[in-house]
C-alpha cells in the first residue's frame, strides 16, 4: 500500500482509505469481515459522518460510528493504529446546514461516544456553509483540539474560496479537502486540461477556481470519494452503456497489469501528484481486496490521459 503526504502534517498515510457510509445495515460479523479485508489490504484509514445512517429507519444520527464501534469493539493499542475520520455540519431534519460552534462542538462529542473513543484523529467540515461564521468555526476547532477530542481538521466539498474564509479566522491547518473525483466526473481536473478553451464544455470553471492546484500549493490532501460514480449518485460507470470507450480502456488495462478495472480506476486517481487518497465506499470485501489493488500500481502519462480522454473528456 502506497501513502501520501498528509497535509501539512509530515506524517504519511494510505493513498485508498475506507468509507463506512454503508454499514449500518450490516451484520456485526459482516462489519468485522469488512474491516477485516480493509486491515488486509493495509487500509488503516477510516471515513465517517454523523450523518452516516440518517436514512436507515429509526437510525437517526451517528448509526454507522455506532456500528462501527459496537461491531469491532476495537482494544486501546488497536485503535492507536488506525485513523478515525467523521464530519460534521450536515443537519437532516430539516435538511439544513450548521456550522456554529454548538453545533460542531455537540456533533464532535457525541462522534467520540458513537465510536467509543477518546479522540478523533480527523473532523471534516461536510458541506459549505452559506451562513458559516469562521470566527464560530474556529473557537469551535481551539476548544476541540485544546481539549484533546479533535488532533486535525479539513473539509469536504469546499472550494479554493469558501477556504479561504474559513482561514481568515481557523488557526489550524485545513489537512484535508474531500471531494468528489472519478475518471468520469473529474471537472475539478478536465477544466484545466481546457483552460482558454471557449467551446469546451470542460472549460467552464465549476469549483470556484483551481482546487485541485489549491489544494497542491496549500498542502491540503484531497480525498475522493464516489471514485467509480458516473456523475452524482448515478451509478458506476463500469460496463454503463454510457462510457463505452473508456470500459474498453479500462479492460485493456487490468489485463496489462494483470488486475481488475476496480483497481486500475483507483489508479488513475492515486496516480495524480497531488497526492490523492482514494475513499472506497463498498461493503464488499472482495472488492476492496480488488480496488486497493491499484494502490501500488503508476499508471504512464499516456496511459492516464488516455483514460481521462475515452471518459469523454477534452484533451486538446
Amino acid at each position: 500500500m502506497r501513502t501520501v503526504s498528509f497535509g501539512s502534517s509530515g506524517k504519511q498515510q494510505p493513498n485508498i482509505i475506507g468509507g463506512m457510509m454503508r454499514i449500518a445495515e450490516r451484520s456485526d460479523e459482516e462489519i468485522r469481515t469488512l474491516y477485516e479485508a480493509y486491515r488486509s489490504a493495509g487500509i488503516t484509514y477510516f471515513d465517517h459522518a454523523d450523518l452516516y445512517g440518517f436514512n436507515v429507519s429509526h437510525g437517526g444520527t451517528h448509526l454507522c460510528e455506532r456500528r462501527f464501534a459496537r461491531s469491532l469493539q476495537l482494544s486501546s493499542s488497536e485503535r492507536e493504529q488506525i485513523v478515525l475520520q467523521s464530519k460534521t455540519g450536515i443537519v437532516a431534519d430539516p435538511w439544513h446546514y450548521n456550522s456554529s460552534y454548538e453545533h460542531i462542538v455537540a456533533s464532535a462529542e457525541a462522534s467520540l461516544a458513537a465510536l467509543q473513543t477518546d479522540y478523533l484523529d480527523v473532523l471534516l467540515l461536510h458541506r459549505p456553509d452559506a451562513l458559516v461564521e469562521p470566527e464560530e468555526v474556529a473557537r469551535a476547532f481551539d476548544d476541540l483540539e485544546s481539549s484533546g477530542k479533535v488532533r486535525a481538521f479539513g473539509v469536504s466539498n469546499h472550494t479554493p474560496r469558501q477556504i479561504a474564509v474559513l482561514k481568515s479566522a481557523v488557526t489550524q491547518p485545513l489537512m484535508v479537502n474531500q471531494i468528489q473525483l472519478s475518471i468520469t466526473h473529474s471537472a475539478v481536473i478536465a477544466q484545466g486540461l481546457s483552460s482558454n478553451m471557449a467551446a469546451q464544455e470542460d472549460s467552464i470553471t465549476r469549483d470556484g477556481g483551481g482546487i485541485v492546484d489549491y489544494c497542491r500549493l496549500n498542502h491540503i490532501t484531497i480525498q475522493a470519494w464516489s471514485p467509480f460514480q458516473k456523475g452524482f449518485q448515478d451509478g458506476v460507470f463500469f460496463n454503463s452503456k454510457e462510457y463505452p470507450a473508456l470500459n474498453d480502456a479500462l479492460d485493456e488495462l487490468a489485463q496489462e497489469y494483470q488486475l481488475s478495472p476496480l483497481a486500475i480506476a483507483s489508479a488513475w486517481i492515486t496516480r495524480h501528484p497531488a497526492g490523492m487518497q482514494v475513499v472506497l465506499g463498498t461493503t464488499n470485501p472482495e472488492r476492496v481486496a480488488l480496488a486497493a489493488a491499484g494502490s501500488d500500481i503508476v499508471l504512464t502519462r499516456a496511459q492516464w490521459y488516455g483514460l481521462i480522454e475515452a471518459a469523454g473528456h477534452n484533451v486538446p
